[in-house]
């Protein structure tokens, strides 16, 4: 938080295990808040949502008592989204549709948006389209049906950047930004095969063009997985 604040970014998106490790070390959501605002940060989504699509009986009511706890954390620290993650395997759109209407009314009481990520590199929810059909045919009101959407995820699931063309600007919650090397395929890469923004071959020009045209005005959420960049001065690397 402390960096990110100090090379000037706007806002971060925590990912909820690293906050309830920061709790259970002995940390507090006041303390993570000070600190927020002392470096000037907003939270504009937090990571993640699991499970949710797949669980039955028993293990469905755990599963989403663990959403129900995620999102409440994200709400302390003021989170307006938080990402749905898919499961690795293909599901049912309007099965995997319903189970995201259930999501979104538990957000609604708490006061948060889940949004609906899909990945690359599973089989099922690895595009655009599928994603966006899970969260319009959710049953909830349309202006709560959100995406999100990522550069790597895109090109790694065989569509395209212009695959943004396809929504609106307030149907993307939050937009994931990074590039992609050469090599291997893109259709074959793994998540920490990504490279820093504009060291690879996406034309990122045109998705930001693309993210204009829709008129999207979200955050622009900087997600590399790269071990090399992780190994390097912190402060460095995100500026």
């Amino acid at each position: 938080i402390a960096i990110a604040g100090k090379a000037g970014y706007q806002a971060i998106e925590p990912w909820n295990d690293e906050v309830t490790a920061y709790l259970q070390q002995g940390g507090s959501i006041a303390e993570l808040k000070h600190a927020l605002a002392d470096a000037g940060l907003k939270v504009v989504s937090m990571i993640a949502l699991h499970s949710w699509v797949t669980s039955e009986g028993d293990e469905h009511v755990r599963v989403l008592d663990d959403c129900r706890r995620r999102m409440a954390q994200a709400v302390e620290l003021g989170s307006p989204y938080i990402v749905a993650s898919p499961p690795q395997e293909v599901v049912d759109v309007d099965r995997a549709s319903k189970r995201f209407g259930e999501l979104l009314e538990i957000g609604a009481r708490l006061g948060i948006i889940p949004s609906m990520e899909f990945l690359g590199f599973v089989d099922g929810v690895n595009n655009v389209a599928t994603a966006w059909a899970i969260a319009a045919g959710s049953g909830q009101p349309r202006a709560e049906a959100t995406i999100v959407a990522d550069v790597f995820h895109m090109m790694r699931g065989g569509g395209s950047i212009d695959d943004l063309l396809t929504i609106k600007g307030d149907q993307l919650a939050c937009f994931h930004i990074n590039d992609l090397p050469a090599r291997p395929s893109p259709l074959v890469q793994r998540d920490e095969d990504r490279v820093m923004v504009g060291e690879g071959i996406a034309d990122l020009p045109r998705v930001i063009v693309n993210l204009r045209k829709i008129g999207y005005s979200g955050p622009l959420s900087l997600e590399l997985f790269n071990r090399k960049l992780w190994e390097q001065g912190p402060l460095e690397v995100v500026k």
